[in-house]
């Protein structure tokens, strides 16, 4: 089978590899669709400071299980599966207060271990989970993009009372303007971003107003209609933005962070107290697979709007540099890997 293998930071080869055999509790997955995210350019790259090399990536993918290890039924061959590549203990305290995704010995696939950028991938059979027949194999391959926001929106817990400001217009942001919208039905989501494009991809996810902060004041357009925002989702991911939030939060606020930045924030805890705000932070996600998959099955989100390419995977050089450099045009790329 051809595997998609990161060997070095910056070195990216195709390669020939055994087809795997499942192990007890495993199933193998024939993978047909596989989505490109912000951190498999980061391991290309040599910027993520968990991938262990040499390492196939890719976290997001689709496929059929066309085989099965021991303990597992025979009843799964042949089942469409969308993949979670948060493999936890199980039995630590992290899962066990149900956040196993941050595990204490926490393995995400494409990361620690290998991921789905192959022709055959062997899984967990509990991460397996089976895809509706009336969802489509492009909507199931973003199953887990969407699970993100699911885990933001679980968090903090939205209302349509609720003003939200979301920082970024990224996948990560777009995803999340969807569920704010379409599952939680948010009064006013107001998106700021730097890149004119991303705004109006912002707007056809659903976004109330767009906001340019390249040479505007943030704060000023939101004073000037008097808004403070009560939920405020950082999914841009710099180190000032978390000063600012404060600074904007209205009191009794909400603020989760979505980001991985290793340079400090600083921020004055007083803005934090005197405000009584809240403050999340959210990594991967904890179980919502089924949570995804019942928006989908429910049409209250629409991956279509987010994918603005298709390649196919002998491509995915082309297609990382697509992702990484066209940001006005790109959001999600998917790569191809069997019909």
């Amino acid at each position: 089978m051809k595997s998609i293998v990161i060997r070095q930071p910056d070195e990216l080869v195709i390669e020939e590899r055994t087809l795997p055999t499942p192990a007890a509790g495993e199933v193998r997955v024939k993978v047909k669709l596989a989505g490109i995210c912000g951190s498999d350019s980061h391991i290309y790259r040599g910027h993520n400071p968990f991938a262990k090399y040499p390492r196939v990536i890719g976290h997001e993918f689709f496929g059929v299980i066309d085989a099965v290890g021991e303990g597992i039924s025979d009843a799964r061959l042949g089942e469409r599966v969308s993949v979670d590549p948060v493999i936890s203990c199980g039995h630590c305290y992290p899962c066990s207060v149900g956040k196993p995704n941050v595990c204490t010995s926490l393995v995400v696939l494409g990361v620690h271990r290998d991921g789905g950028f192959s022709e055959y991938a062997v899984v967990p059979a509990k991460n397996a989970w089976p895809i509706p027949d009336a969802i489509q194999d492009k909507h199931a391959v973003m199953v887990e993009p969407f699970t993100i926001a699911a885990n933001v929106t679980g968090q903090a817990k939205p209302t349509p009372q609720d003003v939200a400001l979301v920082y970024g217009a990224g996948p990560m942001g777009l995803v999340t303007v969807q569920a704010l919208k379409g599952v939680y039905k948010v009064s006013q989501v107001i998106v700021v971003d730097r890149i004119t494009e991303r705004l109006a991809m912002a707007e056809q996810s659903g976004a109330d107003w767009a906001i340019n902060n390249a040479d505007r004041s943030l704060q000023v357009e939101l004073e000037a209609k008097g808004i403070k925002p009560t939920l405020i989702i950082d999914a841009a991911c710099h180190p000032s933005i978390l000063q600012e939030a404060v600074n904007l939060a209205s009191p009794a606020g909400r603020i989760v962070l979505m980001g991985f930045s290793g340079e400090p924030s600083q921020v004055a805890q007083q803005g934090i107290t005197g405000k009584e705000l809240t403050v999340y932070s959210s990594r991967l996600n904890a179980n919502k697979f089924p949570v995804v998959i019942d928006w989908l099955e429910k049409g209250l989100i629409d991956p279509d709007k987010l994918v603005t390419h298709v390649m196919d995977y002998r491509q995915v050089g082309e297609a990382i540099g697509v992702f990484e450099k066209d940001q006005k045009r790109c959001c999600k790329v998917l790569l191809t890997f069997a019909e």
